[in-house]
């Protein structure tokens, strides 16, 4: 069944957009990641496959297994040139991140291997001053953690399966401003926060030494945000509504195959991933109380479609082993956009995207490693014409990127 979100909720989440992936996504959570632009799934190797491909815990080192990570995300502004007049044009403002995560292993206990991942999947911010674009996003944030214990078995060295249980927490916050020329100001500001549960489960096999084939899903977890709504006018006379209000937002299943291959110190791996995003059919908003004013009702209550399509990333990595303490990594990407031209807007001016990225690894001891990642990803600039001829949006969007900087240390005890 479709899902059904609100403007005002599914723009709170809808703007990590612009930052690293197709939609909301950011798939990018540790040191190997950020470096391989998402192709770290039949190839991970460290702790972090806890998170990314919890079948391959079955064949890491047989010891305990910890890693830590701090990444940078930079998001800068993002312009927009309207077709119609430059007093409708608008920049965002550039944002500034640090998202923690921590990845953990188990040694074997009788084939079983267990592991748990913090992490931030789904997220970041996206602001507008300028008059037009900040009626609609004016102010949108969001943010997504998720607690995430696996575990996995091995039927030897072959064939590995694994599974675990998501528990995310999602708190986004939301503010709308917009001035007509007659004089109408209309605002509205939420706050809200949820809990929620799913599961995630993967496959490895082994067909020879140095082949690895992994497929992992994660799945659909409707982020049912409640909290609190206060929309205000100045029409017909100063007024203001407070009222709680809920939305169902989904953060979408994903679907992903890989296959690493290693040719004596180098591995590559091919990884292919598809976001289920087609959940998305319309926005409805559901208010405690009924919006009886006029000019809110109109403003802040009708159902908007969105129809968003299922969408592709297409990766691909290096890790080059220079010597006996020293790990080179690079990767490349292409990931599609899965917003429509007719229903995209300033709180997401989404594009396709060219991921490039490089890193490192480098051993300190027999215990402890240290890495640092680099990432870049470029949003192509878009033409988009939609909604009517003097309220939709007719321009185009430019300058849409953003840059990661990942550090972090591992430790095997």
């Amino acid at each position: 069944m479709k899902k059904k979100i609100s403007v005002l909720a599914l723009s709170s989440i809808l703007i990590a957009g612009a930052a690293m992936a197709g939609g909301y996504r950011i798939p990018e959570q540790s040191v190997d990641s950020v470096a391989k632009a998402g192709a770290s799934i039949a190839s991970s190797s460290n702790a972090d496959a806890s998170y990314y491909n919890p079948a391959n815990m079955s064949w890491l080192e047989d010891t305990w297994m910890f890693e830590g990570a701090l990444t940078y995300i930079n998001l800068p502004s993002v312009d927009y040139s309207d077709n119609r007049s430059s007093y409708m044009n608008g920049s965002s403002k550039t944002e500034h991140f640090l998202l923690p995560t921590f990845f953990f292993v188990t040694p074997d206990f009788n084939n079983f291997r267990f592991g748990v991942s913090a992490t931030a999947p789904y997220g970041l911010s996206k602001r507008w001053d300028q008059p037009f674009p900040k009626s609609t996003a004016k102010e949108y944030s969001l943010a997504v953690y998720e607690l995430n214990p696996t575990a996995s078995y091995s039927f030897g060295n072959v064939f590995s399966i694994a599974g675990g249980i998501r528990m995310l927490y999602a708190s986004a916050t939301v503010s709308n401003y917009a001035a007509q020329s007659t004089g109408l100001v209309l605002s509205r500001d939420m706050d809200g926060d949820t809990m929620e549960w799913g599961y995630n489960v993967a496959a490895s096999v082994r067909p020879i030494e140095k082949m690895n084939i992994s497929i992992t899903y994660r799945s659909n977890v409707d982020l049912d945000l409640e909290g609190d709504v206060k929309m205000s006018t100045n029409y017909p006379s100063a007024y203001t509504m407070k009222t709680g209000g809920s939305v169902d937002i989904p953060a979408p299943a994903v679907l992903s195959f890989s296959v690493a291959y290693t040719f004596g110190p180098a591995t590559v791996d091919l990884t292919w991933d598809r976001t289920f995003w087609s959940e998305y059919e319309s926005i409805d908003f559901v208010y405690d109380s009924t919006v009886v004013h006029p000019a809110l009702n109109a403003a802040f209550t009708p159902a908007i479609p969105k129809n968003w399509d299922d969408s592709n990333a297409y990766r691909i990595s290096l890790d080059y082993e220079l010597n006996k303490d020293l790990n080179l990594m690079f990767g490349f990407a292409y990931d599609e956009t899965p917003v429509p031209e007719e229903t995209l807007g300033f709180e997401l001016p989404d594009s396709n995207a060219w991921l490039y990225s490089l890193g490192g690894r480098y051993r300190i001891n027999e215990a402890m490693k240290i890495g640092v990642s680099y990432l870049y990803s470029y949003k192509e600039s878009r033409e988009v014409v939609n909604g009517s001829p003097t309220t939709g949006i007719n321009g185009e969007f430019t300058n849409s990127s953003a840059h990661m900087l990942s550090v972090g240390l591992s430790y095997d005890f």
